[in-house]
């Protein structure tokens, strides 16, 4: 029987043994090293701990200077990411611009901005409580999406906000074998500012290679009146060219809702569940801030969706006009797309300045 090697965990894989070495990197440590934990002497912690010295909290949190990248761990054996944990001030979410990068690759494998990354694109607080993404009081960002690499792995985050951040962070990791039939971890970010008249928001397109997609997060602000959530999202996969093999039937029902989230009348049914959630729902205050904003998010981890050659995803913004009919609307919609696939993977779409990325 093949020793277990620490991946895949769950209930069910508690209790096997292996050889797998559970390793975590902090501000605390900044590579990872067995038994290096917890040695600073100076750090965002000194001056607190000035009367208990070393050991005593020195270094939990980094500060990183405007227009600089910041390596948060760089790891050279086999092995898999498990889970993520960091927190950061709101106001700072889109302008942290988050990349992994797998084996040596000189183009990151996941590009998006920190917030959207974990679900909170609107840069105000929102609780998530779902499998792979949680999100707890008060901004305590946590992933366990499985993140294997062969040889090596770089997580980095830029820092384009006009004055330093304050990231405390935490990545943990296991040193394993990774069987050959692992593909890797992506995430692109998009936006759409506004959705043009009868076109599309393309939430990710130009992947090439065979993988599964795993998930979806949409961070949507409405323009208009009305219902907003008619629109369909389509799945072209492996030569599809104008009509899509998977097309759903509305927004809402993507995400797992249904009849416009309303519930009870006249309210949004706010929920956050471990495959699915419109989690955060953001009301005019009859003031400044005068459009809807929505935060959801919908995991495939039961339902991948399988592509061997290419894949491209789209959702419509749709509406309702007079006469019962439908209106294109033309919203902000900013998305994430999560999926694993074999390496080497296309190129990115470049993310937009930081005009293009604010939160207005």
């Amino acid at each position: 029987m093949d020793q277990f090697n620490g991946l895949n965990m769950g209930l069910g894989t508690l209790v096997k043994l292996s050889n797998a070495k559970t390793r975590s990197i902090s501000a605390e440590n900044f590579t990872g090293e067995k038994g290096k934990g917890g040695m600073a002497t100076s750090g965002t912690g000194e001056s607190f701990a000035r009367d208990l010295g070393q050991g005593w909290k020195v270094s939990p949190s980094v500060e990183i200077e405007p227009g600089s990248v910041f390596t948060m761990a760089e790891i050279d054996e086999p092995g898999a990411i498990q889970h993520i944990w960091l927190t950061c001030f709101p106001e700072s979410w889109r302008h942290m611009i988050l990349r992994m990068y797998w084996d040596g690759e000189d183009e990151p494998s996941v590009e998006v901005p920190l917030g959207d990354f974990f679900c909170n694109g609107w840069c105000e607080r929102s609780n998530v409580n779902s499998l792979p993404v949680a999100v707890n009081p008060a901004g305590g960002m946590n992933c366990y999406w499985l993140m294997p690499f062969r040889k090596s792995a770089k997580v980095t985050v830029e820092n384009r906000m006009p004055e330093k951040v304050v990231l405390y962070y935490q990545i943990d990791f296991t040193l394993t074998e990774v069987p050959d039939d692992v593909a890797y971890f992506h995430a692109q970010w998009r936006r759409s500012h506004p959705v043009k008249y009868k076109d599309v928001h393309t939430i990710v397109d130009g992947v090439k290679g065979r993988g599964h997609y795993v998930g979806t997060y949409l961070a949507w602000q409405t323009n208009n009146n009305g219902w907003w959530g008619e629109g369909e999202i389509k799945f072209y996969m492996d030569g599809d060219d104008k009509f899509p093999t998977i097309c759903g039937t509305g927004t809402e029902d993507y995400f797992g809702g249904a009849w416009n989230f309303e519930q009870p009348k006249g309210e949004y049914g706010i929920y956050s569940t471990p495959f699915l959630g419109l989690h955060q729902v953001i009301k005019p205050d009859g003031l400044y801030r005068s459009q809807q904003r929505f935060g959801m998010y919908r995991w495939h981890i039961m339902d991948p969706i399988r592509f061997h050659e290419d894949l491209r995803v789209t959702i419509q913004a749709l509406g309702w006009r007079s006469g019962r009919r439908y209106l294109p609307l033309q919203d902000d919609i900013a998305s994430v797309a999560y999926w694993y696939q074999a390496e080497p993977h296309a190129s990115f779409k470049p993310l937009p300045d930081n005009d293009g990325l604010e939160v207005i």
